[in-house]
């Protein structure tokens, strides 16, 4: 009896909860900051929110902070759900290894630690040592590895370290024999990989420090430089960019043999330059092969003096060619995996071969060819799902790769270059049946008519009665494909009797850089009418109701998120932006922000594109007197790639906005970035997203009933 009345207690509350359960939001001050776009005054009364460096920004955060967590807690399955994260959580992880020198290295989570510990062994049947933690790097788990990078003869490496989830980072050097770190720590690294030539130094990325906030102030500028071991930091050499040569992006590398120098320099996340040098003659300089923006081209590798290059250059799903260095302008390359109907997403190399990775309806397809093009065969994969790896030296004969779908974990696969036949590695063991679920993959049609894949993952023999929770999950924006995962979290959701559905919009790349072209700029209104068009779908087909309909999702899909509910706060019951591009008139004004035109356009660009950006622009678009769904807002305090005051700035808004019983509430972490700084404190965002969504529908989650 007493069992009964504390369920009915709890399915009390656990009814819908009514706006008095919020205790009152904070006072956000109005300022009287108006702008002249074009002529057209454009009103920005929280454009204090935007320095992050204010105490008056920062007690701002603290009382914002102190009404989310009041109503978070008293969620009275809030903490069985945590708990449940953990337990499904909490299973050793292996990545796929790759071998250095005389070491085979690989990561490993033992379950519940923060942060993934490196692991080498000396061959496969060598003593397995751990060779770095980073869970020793900071007593609050916040500093975190940001990369690992060798030398060719595994002698040497050198180390990233990130703090707090910053996009900074600093260098490290070590010998990878007794792990002693030699010569000084770099400083001040940004958006970079480390290229090592020989063991004398390396190549890298980064800007000039910015003047006001790191974590805010526009960085312009990208450099390469060279560091020569033993020399300080203040003597590397600039190699390219800079004030001559102000590109926004820039890379550099190495072909395996370490004859040619590559230079890869963008001004926007899409299109790029590419500039390559021979080494090999002490008289070379950079020779440009592209010269312009509008195209995408990567070095694969090179065969002697034949340049092997993936490029969209009259191919929008991408062919792979190749040009002799000797005359190696684009007129003069010729196809040797041409174009296919199914858009290439990348390749791998070993052993001279190439492992040329496409997608067909957002799943993997690897194919084998060798340098000239010849393919080899298809490569057989465990299932349709997501594939990667497949990358080695050319002394290789076997490789590994993972494979993931939405209900398994992520498996590791070693596979014999010559034969094509591929062998379970390591396939982690999760308390979870994937039996017991089914993926389906739908296609629905967009407001204009356009066909849009969707997949679809639930409990075998889920009813269909609309009154199913489900977590709509989207991107579609810079040509990047959302293909199937294993997530452990997920698994929460799903047991629960939720459904996980994750459409593929326009914006993205799964049908190459037509399909991204389609949803970029004076398209973007495509992407947010394809994620209407896939919520409709799901509540026509009863998979569940527009008040059972959860919209998320992160970054670009935080501004999709944000960008729905203003445009239709009918279709879902709950609304999670995270990290979201909220400000569509001033994004470009902060850190790397202004690379991001190419996707979306300026408010600088032109009158059109302004008032195009303006009446999509979350924050500008939040209307007075709307009933908005119940909405969490999730930023962190480090994010300096999308900055926290587009966040800031849309709660605000919203707060304002708002009316009717549903909370409109911002999450915002500490010591963390754009991602997650730590395992810990990701399991403890995605509680919170689980709680105030179930919450905010009136559900109580079963299984998670049952264990409270």
């Amino acid at each position: 009896m007493k069992k009964l009345l504390l369920i009915a207690a709890i399915a009390v509350a656990c009814s819908q909860p009514k706006k008095s359960e919020v205790s009152k939001y904070p006072v956000t001050e109005k300022g009287n900051v108006m702008d002249t776009l074009f002529g057209v005054p454009v009103a920005d009364p929280y454009r204090w929110l935007e320095n992050d460096t204010a105490q008056q920004t920062a007690n701002w955060v603290t009382a914002q902070n102190d009404v989310t967590f009041g109503y978070l807690k008293n969620i009275p399955f809030r903490d069985a759900i945590r708990k449940r994260l953990d337990e499904v959580q909490n299973y050793e992880r292996l990545s796929a290894p790759y071998r250095e020198g005389s070491y085979i290295y690989y990561s490993k989570n033992s379950g519940l630690q923060n942060h993934n510990v490196q692991y080498r062994k000396k061959g496969e049947n060598g003593t397995e040592e751990v060779f770095l933690d980073p869970n020793t790097f900071s007593k609050d788990g916040t500093t975190a590895l940001g990369g690992m990078f060798f030398t060719k003869d595994g002698s040497l490496l050198a180390i990233l370290i990130q703090e707090g989830g910053s996009d900074w980072r600093k260098a490290v050097v070590m010998k990878a024999e007794d792990k002693s770190v030699i010569g000084d720590t770099l400083i001040n690294l940004k958006f970079t990989g480390i290229t090592w030539k020989g063991n004398e130094g390396f190549y890298y990325s980064s800007y000039d420090k910015p003047k006001g906030s790191e974590l805010s102030a526009k960085t312009q500028y990208h450099k390469v430089y060279f560091h020569k071991l033993g020399t300080p930091q203040s003597a590397d050499a600039m190699i390219f960019g800079g004030e001559k040569t102000p590109r926004r992006y820039i890379g550099a590398g190495l072909t395996e043999d370490e004859r040619f120098l590559i230079i890869s320099a963008a001004v926007s996340t899409t299109g790029n330059e590419l500039y390559v040098q021979d080494l090999k003659d002490l008289k070379g300089k950079l020779v440009t092969l592209v010269g312009n923006f509008d195209n995408n081209h990567n070095v694969i590798d090179n065969d002697g003096s034949r340049l092997i290059i993936q490029t969209n250059f009259n191919a929008p799903n991408d062919r792979i060619v190749s040009v002799d260095f000797s005359k190696p302008t684009v007129e003069n390359w010729k196809d040797i995996v041409p174009e296919t109907d199914n858009a290439m997403q990348g390749v791998s190399t070993a052993n001279k071969k190439m492992f040329v990775n496409y997608l067909k309806d957002a799943s993997t397809l690897v194919k084998q060819f060798d340098y000239t093009g010849k393919l080899e065969r298809d490569v057989e994969l465990p299932g349709i799902g997501s594939a990667g790896g497949f990358g080695g030296r050319v002394d290789e004969k076997e490789v590994y790769y993972s494979f993931t779908s939405f209900t398994t974990p992520t498996s590791i696969y070693k596979y014999n270059i010559a034969s094509g036949k591929s062998s379970l590695y390591a396939q982690p063991k999760v308390d979870f049946d994937p039996s017991g679920y089914e993926t389906k993959q739908v296609f629905y049609t967009s407001k204009d008519g356009t066909k849009v894949p969707m997949f679809v993952v639930h409990k075998k023999g889920l009813e269909l009665n609309g009154k199913n929770p489900t977590w709509l999950y989207a991107y579609g924006g810079f040509g990047i494909s959302l293909t199937p995962s294993f997530s452990t979290s997920r698994i929460v959701w799903l047991e629960n009797s939720g459904v996980f559905a994750q459409p593929n919009l326009r914006g993205g790349g799964e049908y190459g850089e037509k399909w991204h072209d389609a949803g970029r700029q004076m398209n973007k209104q495509n992407v947010f009418d394809d994620f209407i068009a896939a919520g409709e779908y799901l509540i026509k087909e009863k998979y569940t109701s527009n008040n059972h309909l959860a919209i998320v999702g992160g970054s670009n899909g935080g501004l999709l998120v944000g960008a729905t509910m203003t445009q239709r706060p009918d279709l879902a019951k709950v609304a999670l932006p995270a990290v979201g591009v909220m400000d569509m008139l001033r994004y470009h004004k902060f850190t790397a922000g202004a690379g991001w035109a190419y996707d979306y356009g300026t408010a600088d660009d032109s009158k059109e594109m302004m008032e195009y950006l303006q009446k999509y622009s979350p924050v500008h678009a939040l209307k007075p007197g709307t009933n908005y769904p119940a909405t969490l807002v999730t930023t962190a305090d480090h994010d300096d790639r999308v900055v926290p005051a587009h966040s800031f700035k849309f709660a605000a808004t919203l707060q304002e906005s708002n009316v009717g019983d549903n909370p409109q509430l911002i999450r915002i972490d500490t010591k963390s970035g754009h991602g997650s700084s730590n395992l810990s404190k990701a399991l403890d965002a995605t509680a919170d997203q689980f709680a105030f969504t179930w919450y905010n529908m009136g559900v109580i989650p079963p299984l998670v009933k049952k264990n409270m």
